[in-house]
C-alpha cells in the first residue's frame, strides 16, 4: 500500500477505536476448511468473488456452492454504493451468485436511514466523534439536495433517500455532499471543496473503499481517497479548523454491520460468523468491529510481498489467509 492508502486505513481504525493487531499466527487455510467452523458467512463483492463486468474469481464460485450445499447463511456486505440493492443482488446473480435483496447489504443502502436520524438530530452512524462535536452541527437541515460524485446511476440511491443530486455547476441549497464513486473532474472537486468548506457543512461517504482491484491485477484509487483529500482540504477557519461533520456508512464502520445482524436468523443467538474480504482496512478491520472472525484473500487488493509490512503499519490482521 502507498502511504496515502495506509493513512486512511490508520485514520479509520482511530475514528473505531479499535485494536485489533492481537493473533500472531493466522491460518493459511483452504476455504472447505472452514465451512463446518461457522454458521454464517458474510462475503465481499468486488475483488473477492468477482470484478467488473462478468469476471469471477478463481474458486468464487466454488466457496458460494459448496456454502449453499451445506445449508450455510451467507450474505454480500458490499460498499458498492452506485446502484440498489435490488440492482447490485440482480448483477451479482448474473455472475453465478444468486444472493436475495435480503442477503445483500450495501452502503448505499444505509444512506435513506441516516438521512431520516440526520432529520432527528439522532444519527447512529459514526461520525468523527474525536475530532468533531455532533452538538455543533447545525439543525435541522431539510435534506432536499446535495452536491453529488459519483455514476449517474448512484442518483437513484440519493433519491431513495429522498435527496436530489443539483446540476455539478450549482451549490446546493445546503451545504452537503455526498460521494459514492472517484468520478471527480477538477471542476467538480473544486466544487466539492468548496461546499465542504462552508461552515456547517456534511459530507457523506457512502463508498469507504480507498482502493479496489481491477481484474487484469493492477490496484486503482477510489472513493475513499478522493473523500480524504477532501475532507483534509476543507479543513479551514470557517468549520473552526475542524473540517466538515463527515459521516461513513460502508465497511468498516458500524452503520453497515448493524444492518448486516439485523438480517441474521433470529433463532441463531450468538452465531459464529465468518468475513471473508480482499482489503485489510476494510474487510479485516470491519469484521473486529463487528465481531466477527475474517478471512483475508491475499494477492488482491492485498499485495502478497507488502502483506506483512502493511499489517505491522496497520496493527491489522485476519484470522486466516486463503
Amino acid at each position: 500500500m502507498d502511504r496515502f492508502e495506509l493513512d486512511i486505513y490508520k485514520w479509520y481504525k482511530k475514528l473505531l477505536s479499535v485494536d485489533i493487531y492481537n493473533n500472531p499466527n493466522p491460518q493459511k487455510v483452504s476455504f472447505d476448511e472452514l465451512i463446518d467452523q461457522y454458521q454464517i458467512f458474510c462475503f465481499d463483492g468486488y475483488g473477492t468473488l468477482y470484478n467488473r463486468g462478468e469476471f469471477v474469481y478463481p474458486n468464487a464460485l466454488h466457496w458460494y456452492t459448496a456454502l449453499r450445499k451445506a445449508n450455510k447463511e451467507i450474505r454480500l456486505i458490499t460498499n458498492a454504493a452506485n446502484n440498489t440493492v435490488k440492482t447490485l443482488s440482480t448483477d451479482a446473480g448474473k455472475r453465478g451468485f444468486e444472493f436475495t435483496p435480503n442477503e445483500t447489504i450495501s452502503s448505499g443502502a444505509l444512506l435513506k436511514d441516516l438521512i431520516e436520524e440526520l432529520k432527528q438530530g439522532k444519527s447512529k452512524t459514526l461520525c468523527e466523534k474525536e475530532v468533531y462535536n455532533k452538538s455543533e452541527i447545525p439543525h435541522p437541515y431539510r435534506f432536499k439536495e446535495v452536491y453529488y460524485i459519483g455514476r449517474e446511476s448512484g442518483k437513484e440511491v440519493l433519491e431513495t433517500a429522498g435527496l436530489k443530486a443539483v446540476d455539478p455547476k450549482k451549490f446546493p441549497q445546503e451545504p452537503i455532499v455526498a460521494i459514492s464513486s472517484a468520478m471527480e473532474t477538477k471542476e467538480t472537486y473544486q466544487m466539492a471543496l468548496d461546499i465542504l468548506k462552508q461552515s456547517g457543512a456534511l459530507l457523506l461517504i457512502l463508498n469507504s473503499d480507498a482502493y479496489v482491484p481491477k481484474a487484469n491485477g493492477t490496484r486503482e484509487p477510489v472513493s475513499g481517497v478522493l473523500c480524504e483529500k477532501l475532507r483534509q482540504e476543507a479543513i479551514c477557519g470557517n468549520n473552526h479548523y475542524k473540517g466538515p461533520a463527515t459521516y461513513y456508512m460502508g465497511k468498516p464502520f458500524p452503520a453497515i454491520w448493524n444492518k448486516v445482524k439485523s438480517t441474521f436468523p433470529k433463532h441463531m443467538k450468538n452465531p459464529k460468523v465468518l468475513m471473508v474480504g480482499d482489503t485489510l482496512g476494510t474487510d479485516v478491520l470491519g469484521a473486529k468491529v463487528a465481531g466477527f472472525d475474517s478471512a483475508l484473500v491475499v494477492g488482491r487488493n492485498q499485495p502478497t510481498h507488502e502483506l506483512e509490512k502493511d499489517e505491522k503499519e496497520l496493527g491489522i490482521r485476519p484470522d486466516y489467509y486463503l
